[in-house]
């Protein structure tokens, strides 16, 4: 794409977008451009606001950073690069080990990962192909590690993340730069790259 297809509010555009940059900046280090497209529509970005916080509440053993390898998984299947590079930052900055960040796709038989965690991200991969691919063996392997709250937690992290990938390679969000180093440190031997998030402008 030569440009985004919505262009980005600017973070003083209004009081909304001013307190979405205050609670990014945090969770982030930046707030996302995604973010700032969507306050063209204030309530549109106030929903994802809120159902993000109640996504990524801690409950238990669904943990922050194991929900954020998950949604690289989940981003990565769905192909959005956008996404990719933000939750694999997200994974490092809520403390997944340095070892997971480096052989993520290593996960069925790195032995970093537990079976758990594996269950997990068979689910997320399954949950984010076109078509669904989630069958009894896949369900019935989370139902082994994770009880139904645990199961309702990660599934809402990748289904948050279907939103946001067909809303960032929908849009062709520019990436930030933040998010991009984060991208080449971790999935750049992956053959990961900017793609369509990339602009001279």
């Amino acid at each position: 794409m030569q440009r985004p297809l919505v262009f980005p509010l600017d973070r003083n555009a209004n009081k909304e977008a001013e307190e979405m940059a205050v609670f990014y900046d945090e969770t982030l280090g930046f707030t996302p451009n995604s973010l700032f497209t969507m306050m063209h529509r204030p309530r549109i970005a106030q929903a994802f606001l809120e159902m993000n916080q109640a996504v990524m509440e801690n409950k238990g053993r669904v943990t922050s950073s194991l929900k954020r390898l998950l949604a690289y998984l989940s981003s990565k299947t769905a192909g959005c690069r956008y996404c990719e590079a933000h939750a694999i930052r997200a994974a490092e900055r809520y403390g997944a080990h340095e070892e997971k960040l480096h052989n993520i796709w290593e996960y069925k038989t790195h032995p970093i990962f537990s079976d758990a965690e594996r269950a997990v991200f068979d689910l997320a991969i399954a949950a984010s192909s076109v078509p669904n691919a989630v069958n009894d063996e896949i369900a019935e392997n989370m139902r082994k590690h994770w009880d139904e709250g645990e199961i309702v937690e990660i599934l809402g992290v990748i289904a948050l993340f279907g939103y946001l990938n067909r809303w960032n390679d929908s849009m062709g969000t520019k990436l930030e730069e933040p998010a991009a180093d984060d991208g080449v440190k971790f999935l750049g031997k992956l053959g990961w790259e900017r793609g369509k998030h990339a602009y001279n402008k």
